[in-house]
């Protein structure tokens, strides 16, 4: 560096991760080893975004910018050999989204410091950056304590001739989840054939948005389960359970850029049927005291994800479809699916071997009391990236095509203690084929 033995910029106690409102201190620390004449010493505080067509290109397409402070704290004058200090301290806004880090784009925040030196001389640079956490409330989102729900009746021909009828019912016992905790999912599959229905797949899957002119559609499986299929003229039902990992958080309020939604989509090969249950991520889990009331009078074919007494009653299947029909006369007889193979990303780099409770807030960020909830095991993590993806390209109304690069299957999680699935929201689905979406595209 020249004259220079020390450039660097510290935050006050070491503090990386803010949130909105909060003011971040610190000091730029300066050694020379002979005097440095200097013109001004400033110091940059920035958050912006920049979205690319292209994986892993900070030449962004386009760009936007949340806040830009300059503060001089020494104006032309010369640095005497040895250490010097120069303090600084900046408002971040209330509205600046949270740091996010992904291959299409990101949102950064950073403090940059300059030594302006005389004309010909060498001006010097140092930044480092920092996170920020603008904490998703899932209690402010509406109906986010009731279950997401979906069902489907698919018509389907086998051996040439035989037609038959199959309803999927899928069921979550609530829409918002925070990283550590459990979602329970229950599905019901009401096989009116005489064939053999394929496995059923249940996906966590994410998908981040990147609105730039040709929008770039970023879809990853964070979480499958796969049962057994449903022997032919049975009424099959499937439970199970899965731990949210570290995601970042849907939404991401506060940027127009960036978009998130998380949805669970249950699947199956044959026949080929999907149902499509969105959900949120968030950073304060849903308060649920007082809990739910219970349904006064459970339908016959109620799916409940907790076969406890909190019991969930999903509303009424299409109007259109006669339940009695796809059931058959006298009904069929009630059967467990067994699950097959789990699989988990775990984006935390954490061994796969946790409970719910080894989640803990990140250190630096103070979360009042009124923010946690004495009922819940978990708690906010913090996390800034979303790993390797599989991007979709759309241009006007042209239907979505996945590129050829490849998705990273999260690896196996079968020796848990518990069955694992997904985190939050989104409306448009992807067709599976087993635990790969080579061959997916979000429904229009």
């Amino acid at each position: 560096m020249g004259k220079l033995k020390e450039f660097d910029i510290t935050f006050t106690n070491n503090k990386v991760v803010y949130s909105p409102g909060e003011s971040i201190s610190g000091s730029v620390k300066i050694t020379t080893g002979t005097s440095l004449q200097y013109k001004a010493i400033k110091v940059n505080c920035l958050g912006s975004c920049g979205v690319s067509n292209k994986m892993n290109d900070m030449s962004w397409t386009l760009e936007e910018q949340y806040f830009s402070s300059t503060l001089s704290v020494a104006d032309k004058g010369i640095l005497a050999a040895g250490e010097h200090s120069f303090p600084f301290q900046f408002l971040i806004p209330v509205a600046a989204p949270t740091s996010f880090e992904g291959p299409f784009g990101k949102i950064v925040y950073r403090v940059r410091a300059v030594i302006d030196t005389p004309r010909f001389s060498k001006d010097y640079k140092a930044q480092r950056p920092f996170y920020l956490l603008n904490l998703l409330n899932l209690n402010q989102v509406p109906n986010i304590e009731q279950p997401s729900y979906a069902v489907t009746t698919k018509r389907f021909s086998y051996l040439l001739v035989k037609t038959g009828t199959l309803m999927m019912k899928a069921c979550s016992d609530q829409r918002g989840y925070t990283p550590g905790q459990i979602i329970r999912l229950a599905t019901e599959i009401h096989n009116k054939s005489g064939k053999d229905t394929g496995c059923v797949l249940a996906s966590l899957i994410q998908k981040v948005t990147y609105k730039t002119k040709r929008a770039v559609f970023d879809l990853r499986t964070i979480a499958e389960v796969e049962g057994a299929g449903v022997k032919a003229g049975k009424h099959a039902e499937w439970r199970e359970q899965i731990i949210v990992p570290p995601l970042p958080q849907s939404g991401l309020a506060g940027c127009s850029l960036i978009e998130i939604d998380y949805f669970i989509q249950v699947s199956l090969k044959s026949p080929e049927t999907v149902v499509t249950l969105p959900i949120y991520i968030g950073n304060i889990a849903v308060n649920l005291i007082p809990s739910r009331p219970m349904p006064s009078t459970p339908a016959p074919t109620t799916i409940s994800p907790n076969p406890g007494p909190e019991g969930v009653t999903p509303s009424a299947p299409p109007a259109e479809e006669d339940l009695e029909e796809v059931l058959g006369a006298g009904g069929s007889v009630n059967e467990e699916i067994p699950t097959k193979s789990h699989s988990q990303q775990d984006q935390s780099g954490q061994p796969p071997t946790m409970s719910p409770s080894a989640f803990s807030y990140t250190p630096g960020v103070d979360f009042p009391p009124s923010q946690r909830h004495a009922n819940d095991t978990s708690t906010p993590l913090f996390c800034v990236s979303t790993g390797a993806t599989i991007p979709f390209f759309t241009e006007g109304n042209a239907t979505p095509v996945p590129t050829s690069c490849p998705l990273i299957l999260p690896p196996e999680y079968s020796t848990w203690d518990f069955t694992h699935e997904p985190p939050p929201t989104y409306e448009e689905s992807c067709s599976s084929n087993n635990s790969s979406f080579n061959n997916s595209r979000p429904q229009e």
